[in-house]
C-alpha cells in the first residue's frame, strides 16, 4: 500500500497558525552518532510526564535505538498539519475514532499484521477497530494499548451508607431515582450539560444497550434508519433531566452547569451517581481526594444479562505507512507493552489495558471487571459520527426542547437522519459500492 497524504481539502478545518507554524522539524531516520531514532507523537498530553519517564527509560537501556514521544496540546491537529506536508512521525498515538478511519482510508498508516505483538491484544479491542472503519479492511493498522470505559459513575460510600443496591434494569433505576428525591437530601444525578460533549457520555451507555452493534453500518448500506432505534433512547435521557440537580435548592440547572462543575459537584456529595467515563474521575479527585467512585454498567438493556459496557480504544499505536525502521519501532512497541511500563500507566491514567496479562487496575472499575473479563464491551457510538454534524448540540437541542416528549423526539431524529446523509455522503458511497461488490 503506497502513502498518500491528506489531501489540502481535507486539512480546511486546520487553523491558519497551525498551517503557517512549523510545529516539528522533519524527522530523521538516524542521528549524527548512527542510531535509529523513532519518534512518535501522542494526543494524550495529560500522560506528557509518564511518556518523558518511559522515554528517558528506554533510552537510557538502549545503545542503538533513540525515542523520542511528544505529548503536545492539540495534537491531531498537529498530525494532520505534518501529514499535508508529508512529514511524518514514525508512529502515531490516537484513539480508535474517527480520525483514525480518516487516517486508515487516506493510507496514511501501514499494516501492522506482522508486529507479535498484536497477538497480545484483546480480540475485543482489535475488533473495535475494525469496526470503527467505513468498510472491512484487510489488515491491521493500529496496535490498541490502553482503553477506557463509560457507564454510570456512583458514590459507593453514599451507596453503602444508604443500602442502596446497584440497579440493573432501567426500571430499577428510576425506583432508586424515586428513593433518592424523596429523601431530599441529595440529587440522583449532577449533570454538566453547558459543556454539549458531556452529553455524548450518558448517550452512548443508554444507546449501545438498546440498538444493534452495526447499527451505523447499516445505515450507511441503505439498509435502516437511525428513527427507527433512536426514538427510545432519547426518551431515557430526557427521563434523567427529571432527576437532576434541579431537585436541589440553589443548584444551576444541567444547561449551567459545566463539566467541572458536575465534577465538582458530585465530588462533594451533592449528587449519588454522575452518568460519565472514567476519563472523569481524574477531575472529580481534584474536587475531593477523599471520594470513593465505582462505577457499573448503564442498566438499560431489557435483559440485565444482556448489558454491555462502553469500552474504547483510547490510545492505539499506528505505524506511518512510510517508516523506514519498522523493525527498531517494534521494539518501542514492545518496550511499551511490558508489564511493568504499562502498569505505569494504567496506575497514572486509571485506564484499562487492552492485552492480556495479570494487571493490577484501580478500584474505579471493580464493578465492570466481569465486564471487562468478558468482553462485554463495545466502542462509543459518537466515534462513528461525523464531526460536523455536531451530535452533541443537536442532543443538547432535544433535551432544552420544551415540547413533548414525542414532538421534541421527532424533532430530533428527523434532523439526525437528514444530517447523516448530508455529512456522510462519501462514506455511504463507498460502503455502498463495498456491499454492491460483495
Amino acid at each position: 500500500m503506497t502513502a498518500k497524504p491528506i489531501t489540502r481539502r481535507h486539512a480546511l478545518g486546520l487553523s491558519a497558525a497551525a498551517l503557517s507554524s512549523v510545529l516539528f522539524a522533519g524527522c530523521t531516520s538516524e542521528t549524527a552518532d548512527g542510531k535509529v531514532q523513532v519518534e512518535i507523537v501522542s494526543y494524550k498530553q495529560e500522560a506528557k510526564s509518564i511518556f518523558d519517564q518511559i522515554q528517558a527509560d528506554f533510552n537510557a537501556a538502549h545503545d542503538d535505538i533513540v525515542l523520542k514521544i511528544d505529548s503536545p496540546a492539540d495534537a491531531v491537529t498537529i498530525m494532520k498539519t505534518r501529514f499535508v506536508r508529508e512529514n511524518y512521525p514514525d508512529v502515531i498515538g490516537i484513539g480508535g475514532d474517527g480520525d483514525y478511519a480518516n487516517f486508515v482510508d487516506s493510507n496514511i498508516l501501514a499494516d501492522v499484521s506482522d508486529y507479535e505483538g498484536i497477538g497480545n491484544v484483546k480480540k475485543s479491542y482489535t475488533d473495535i477497530l475494525k469496526s470503527v472503519t467505513y468498510v472491512p479492511m484487510e489488515g491491521i493498522y493500529g496496535v490498541p494499548y490502553v482503553a477506557n470505559a463509560a457507564g454510570m459513575l456512583y458514590n459507593v460510600d453514599m451507596f453503602e451508607e444508604k443500602g442502596w443496591p446497584i440497579p440493573e434494569t432501567w426500571d430499577e433505576l428510576i425506583e432508586l431515582c424515586e428513593e433518592i428525591k424523596a429523601e431530599g437530601e441529595v440529587a440522583p444525578f449532577y449533570l454538566g450539560y453547558l459543556d454539549t460533549w458531556t452529553i455524548l457520555s450518558p448517550w452512548n451507555s443508554v444507546t449501545v444497550n438498546m440498538v444493534p452493534s452495526d447499527l451505523a453500518r447499516q445505515v450507511n448500506a441503505g439498509k435502516a434508519k437511525f428513527a427507527d432505534y433512536y426514538g427510545e433512547p432519547a426518551r431515557r435521557m430526557r427521563q434523567m433531566l427529571q432527576y437532576s440537580q434541579t431537585l436541589l435548592p440553589g443548584e444551576p440547572g444541567p444547561f449551567a452547569a459545566s463539566y467541572n462543575d458536575a465534577c465538582t459537584s458530585f465530588a462533594n456529595g451533592k449528587s449519588a451517581m454522575y452518568p460519565c467515563g472514567s476519563f472523569a474521575v481524574p477531575q472529580i479527585l481534584t474536587g475531593n481526594q477523599d471520594i470513593n467512585v465505582g462505577m457499573f454498567a448503564m442498566p438499560s438493556a431489557d435483559d440485565p444479562a444482556d448489558r454491555i459496557v462502553v469500552s474504547g480504544v483510547d490510545l492505539q499505536w499506528c505505524v506511518a505507512e512510510t517508516c523506514p525502521h519498522k523493525e527498531a519501532v517494534f521494539e518501542v512497541l514492545d518496550y511499551l507493552a511490558e508489564p511493568e511500563n504499562l502498569q505505569t500507566y494504567l496506575d497514572d491514567q486509571r485506564a484499562i489495558p487492552c492485552v492480556e496479562g495479570d494487571f493490577t487496575l484501580d478500584p474505579l472499575f471493580d464493578g465492570i471487571q466481569e465486564f471487562l473479563d468478558e468482553d462485554r464491551v463495545l466502542d462509543y457510538l459518537d466515534h462513528s459520527y461525523q464531526s460536523a454534524m455536531a451530535v452533541d448540540a443537536q442532543l443538547q437541542t432535544m433535551l432544552l426542547d420544551e415540547r413533548d416528549d414525542d414532538t421534541a423526539i421527532a424533532a430530533f431524529l428527523e434532523r439526525f437522519d437528514t444530517d447523516w446523509l448530508r455529512y456522510n455522503r462519501d462514506v455511504i458511497r463507498k460502503v455502498q459500492e463495498y456491499e454492491s461488490q460483495h
